[in-house]
């Protein structure tokens, strides 16, 4: 075999075995790296930012909503412009915090809470939220399945405001039992549904409201569960 072929064919081998390592480097800490890049999203929250996606329309077609596997959550961190951001929910007793997006496109519900209705409005109505479970017992809605329990505090911020809601009831329902999410007359609520353990089920955590505050109003505890876990300007 010529010298120059057999160099050749050695390099070829080289850059054969190099990507073969990478591939399994990446099969292996799968999950590591699609943690991190859940976690490590952080949108700005701004008065502004908030103002104006509360504007556009979302996506609410849950139907479409594929799992939360690597392509899925890479595909979402390569277009998070597109999720449009309104708020963000902290409950501190489970150490859950996120931004909340309008709607449940695929991007949405990779990195944040989404909202499950086009017209809800914090403090009012049937406020809903859904979010991904996962693996990881500190991703997304991954702390309700692990942690939370009835008594718990939950809050919600549209940047302006702080909303209180305590946790009253918390149960697994069929995933067909949409109508979890609907106004109830009179009330005011809170309902986030994450998927159960065996994916075909749902967990629903529902919340009554307390009060709500200006945000610079609010116990600095309170505040700092955003201020210290968000790119907020308030």
């Amino acid at each position: 075999m010529p010298k120059k072929q057999h160099t050749g064919l050695k390099w070829l081998w080289r850059i054969v075995f190099v990507i073969l390592i990478v591939i399994s480097l990446a099969l292996i800490f799968n999950e590591q790296i699609k943690s991190w890049l859940v976690s490590s999203y952080s949108p700005p929250v701004t008065a502004k930012t908030v103002k104006k996606n509360q504007t556009k329309k979302g996506n609410f077609n849950f139907s479409k909503v594929k799992s939360l596997d690597f392509q899925t959550v890479a595909k979402a961190r390569m277009n998070k412009s597109s999720i449009k951001v309104i708020g963000s929910i902290a409950i501190p007793s489970v150490d859950l915090y996120l931004p909340i997006g309008k709607g449940v496109s695929n991007e949405t519900l990779a990195l944040a809470a989404g909202t499950l209705k086009a017209d809800q409005t914090m403090g009012q109505g049937n406020y809903a939220l859904a979010g991904h479970h996962m693996i990881k017992h500190g991703a997304l809605f991954s702390p309700l399945y692990y942690r939370s329990k009835v008594g718990q505090m939950i809050y919600l911020s549209d940047v302006t405001h702080i909303y209180a809601y305590r946790t009253s009831q918390r149960t697994f329902i069929k995933a067909t039992d949409v109508q979890v999410i609907d106004d109830v007359p009179g009330k005011k609520l809170v309902t986030l549904i994450t998927c159960d353990k065996t994916g075909a089920g749902r967990l629903m955590i529902r919340g009554t409201y307390v009060q709500k505050w200006a945000f610079k109003q609010a116990p600095t505890t309170i505040q700092k569960s955003f201020t210290s876990h968000f790119n907020n300007k308030y």
